[in-house]
């Protein structure tokens, strides 16, 4: 019997990302404790930049996306956000969208699962993602539930389950 794989990669849903900002644009456009201050927020390449006239507003901004991206089903270990910077008379926050699997974090789950997962599992680290095979399919489940409880300092989704 062939061997059964799936691969782990860490991606975004860009158009899930542009929702969550446009629902945060449209919540600080009404809210009131945003009125007057200049809140703003807009999305260029893979960057996000919130603008606001006060320290604690635009971090209130980064709040809101914060949990739009929880109920849109984004990770929050996806985004990196910066501390706020006084721009003139603004405040800016500038969040990075982070996407793929660097080969010193590929190289850390290949050994989680090698020291920690079934044996007779493989992982292979291909360009930005890791590929792990093995036999038998239980294998295959029982290393995505142990790195599923591990706290990780990026996003990771299971995909191509064969």
């Amino acid at each position: 019997m062939a061997d059964s794989s799936f691969d782990i990669v860490s991606k975004v849903e860009w158009q899930e990302v542009d929702n969550a900002i446009n629902q945060t644009s449209r919540e600080i456009a009404t809210r009131f404790d945003f009125k007057n201050v200049g809140a703003e927020i807009k999305r260029s390449g893979e960057k996000i930049e919130m603008k606001a006239n006060g320290e604690e507003r635009v971090k209130a901004i980064l709040d809101v996306l914060k949990d739009k991206f929880i109920k849109r089903g984004l990770s929050l270990k996806a985004m990196d956000a910066g501390d706020p910077q006084l721009s003139g008379k603004e405040y800016k926050i500038f969040a990075d969208i982070k996407e793929g699997i660097t080969q010193d974090d590929a190289k850390k789950v290949a050994k989680i699962i090698r020291d920690e997962g079934p044996k007779g599992v493989k992982a292979q680290v291909q360009g930005d993602e890791l590929r792990v095979s093995s036999k038998s399919r239980d294998d295959l489940q029982q290393v995505q539930a142990l790195l599923k409880g591990k706290d990780l300092e990026f996003a990771i989704q299971f995909v191509n389950y064969r």
